[in-house]
């Protein structure tokens, strides 16, 4: 049995296996799966079909399945965006980041179905929308604009974006780079929204190739 066989084999086991999400997004409004959620049955299956999963970080982050018997793998990556804790330590960061970065990892490889975070937030802010009121005066506040590695960021987004060959991955990459699209909508809600449209257009363009319409 092939690498590709046996990692098959483990996703088929693994949607027959009643998994709880115990993760809460408050800002999209959506729950999503943590790693203690889905690790420890992934491991148990893993190990009855033969399979051993390694995760390394370098220019990205990668996870190596690899088959126990033959020693032959497969791989799986995303791009690695550090994850920042205005209230704790540079290695609360580090720790924060390698969790965020396993997760995803292992959504990809096993093919774990989650709540799709482009469309949510797209139909969040379309919620968000009210009719026009009377303005109401309020303190003026110091007008706040991106730094320089948040407009770097955006950048490689639609780079890293232009990327990826699924609209599965798409939705990944998106995720794993939520807590800094957060960040940056707060600042500057055209560069978000802008952003969002950027990735929809994609996820509609790889749709379509999937479906070989394109």
């Amino acid at each position: 049995m092939t690498v590709y066989k046996k990692l098959q084999e483990a996703r088929v086991r693994l949607v027959n296996t009643q998994l709880t999400k115990s993760g809460k997004n408050k800002f999209a409004g959506f729950e999503y799966f943590e790693l203690g959620d889905f690790i420890p049955q992934v491991h148990k299956i893993f190990n009855e079909v033969g399979l051993c999963g390694v995760v390394s970080f370098a220019d990205v982050a990668v996870l190596t399945v690899y088959d126990t018997d033959d020693s032959t793998w497969v791989s799986f990556q995303t791009p690695i965006v550090n994850a920042e804790n205005a209230k704790g330590q540079a290695i609360q960061s580090l720790g924060a980041t390698h969790t965020y970065l396993r997760r995803y990892l292992w959504l990809l490889a096993l093919e774990i179905v989650e709540h799709d975070a482009v469309d949510a937030v797209a139909q969040e802010e379309k919620a968000k929308a009210k009719p026009v009121e009377k303005p109401v005066e309020k303190p003026v506040e110091p007008a706040r604009s991106l730094d320089e590695s948040q407009i770097l960021f955006i950048h490689k987004m639609k780079e890293w974006g232009n990327a990826v060959k699924t609209p599965a991955e798409l939705s990944s990459l998106w995720k794993a780079n939520l807590v800094e699209l957060e960040k940056i909508g707060k600042i500057d809600t055209n560069s978000h929204a802008g952003l969002l449209e950027f990735f929809k257009q994609l996820k509609t363009t790889l749709k379509g190739k999937e479906n070989g319409t394109s």
